[in-house]
């Protein structure tokens, strides 16, 4: 959906819309990271206790934490980070950032565009469901406060996962909210509707108020310079701007409740590289632009969630280009007040030869990926029977307060 298609439908919503869109200040917002082309999670939390990992990664393994430069981060006894995802190492210890290991589809094919689909509708492989899951969990939704700006992508494209909802809107800055009208028309137009429905508008009466009340809230934090709080600094990359937009949403109290944002490049068949290279730049990208979020919103992280999932991991072994071809299971990040942090959960199928899954390769999926997210909505008192049906949930332990 192109910009000024995105805007359009953006301003039907809010002109036409009958739904009582009510702000609901203080509301929960879930986060959702996709990391589009498989990412290697094995090397992200690397399992530096099992020698198996050194012996089929010869030269992209991440090094034992001390052992030499560059060295993985110490997690446990067990797993350590990628160095450079440093600065999420505060949240973990903080117990605020916590993961998931062995999770993944039912998918045998090894496609991007089937993995990526079958996860974003929220299904088991060949068994098709209507909408995208987070399409579904609005609509459980749709008799709540829903806002035209309740669910947010953040880019040009609205993701499958959304596909069904009763409110979707595209940007990829704050600013592009606002009606196309001349700067100096603005007050008048919103004093003049503002009178209009104080008056006895009938159905319109209500949402047509609430409208009003959105625009002014946009408009009052669009005229304002932002500036992130304790001392958050985003970078220029894409990914970390749009973080920014989402954090700028957030405060600005418009009803936000799910916002999707991608980190594309993650297909590291080629040189994919250790604790440098490709794999090692995007997971600077992500570490910063996490970690400035979090800080940014520290004063709302209780009632923020912020997940990074991807379609598939890498196999075990690397390549004889020195990278890592399509995989199965991978780790599942969340992060946030409500999340059990500091902690890896789920369990760990191991590197043996024997274990490796067929069609493709890879670590043994241990947890459905539809089994995380019900965990997360759970906590939100969705019905996850209605989103994931025929899912028989089992707790992770990821979520505290389950």
């Amino acid at each position: 959906m192109g910009e000024e298609q995105s805007r359009r439908a953006f301003l039907n919503k809010l002109v036409l819309g009958a739904e009582n869109v009510v702000l609901n200040p203080g509301g929960q917002t879930l986060v959702c990271v996709f990391l589009r082309g498989g990412a290697d999670t094995l090397n992200m939390v690397a399992p530096y206790a099992d020698p198996n990992y050194y012996k089929v990664r010869p030269t992209i393994a991440i090094p034992a934490p001390g052992k030499k430069p560059n060295s993985g981060l110490k997690l446990d006894d067990f797993y350590a980070f990628h160095p450079k995802l440093a600065p999420l190492l505060p949240i973990f210890h903080g117990g605020e950032l916590g993961i998931v290991q062995g999770v993944g589809t039912d998918n045998p094919t090894g496609s991007h565009f089937d993995a990526q689909d079958q996860m974003e509708h929220g299904c088991a492989y060949g068994t098709p469901v209507n909408g995208g899951w987070l399409g579904r969990y609005l609509r459980t939704r749709i008799n709540e406060q829903l806002t035209p700006l309740s669910a947010v992508a953040i880019g040009e494209v609205i993701p499958e996962s959304f596909r069904g909802s009763p409110v979707t809107t595209a940007i990829r800055r704050i600013e592009e909210i606002h009606m196309d009208l001349p700067p100096a028309d603005n007050d008048a137009v919103c004093s003049a509707l503002s009178r209009m429905y104080s008056a006895d508008a009938g159905i319109l009466k209500e949402p047509g108020s609430s409208t009003i009340q959105l625009l002014k809230r946009v408009e009052k934090f669009k005229s304002k310079t932002y500036i992130p709080e304790k001392g958050a600094v985003y970078g220029d990359e894409r990914f970390a701007q749009g973080l920014k937009e989402i954090a700028r949403l957030i405060k600005a109290e418009v009803g936000l409740e799910v916002a999707c944002l991608d980190l594309d490049g993650w297909d590291t068949h080629f040189f994919q590289g250790g604790a440098d290279g490709i794999h090692a730049a995007l997971n600077d990208q992500l570490a910063k632009g996490l970690a400035a979020f979090y800080k940014d919103l520290h004063a709302y992280n209780h009632r923020v969630t912020t997940i990074a999932i991807t379609e598939f991991g890498r196999r075990i072994y690397e390549n004889g280009s020195l990278g890592t071809d399509h995989g199965r299971a991978f780790a599942f990040f969340a992060m946030g007040a409500g999340v059990r942090g500091g902690k890896i959960h789920g369990h760990y199928p191991g590197l043996q030869d024997d274990q490796y899954e067929l069609g493709p390769g890879g670590m043994q999926i241990t947890t459905d990926y539809r089994s995380v997210l019900a965990e997360i909505l759970a906590w939100r008192k969705a019905p996850v029977e209605l989103i994931f049906p025929g899912v028989q949930v089992k707790h992770s332990g990821l979520i505290a307060s389950i």
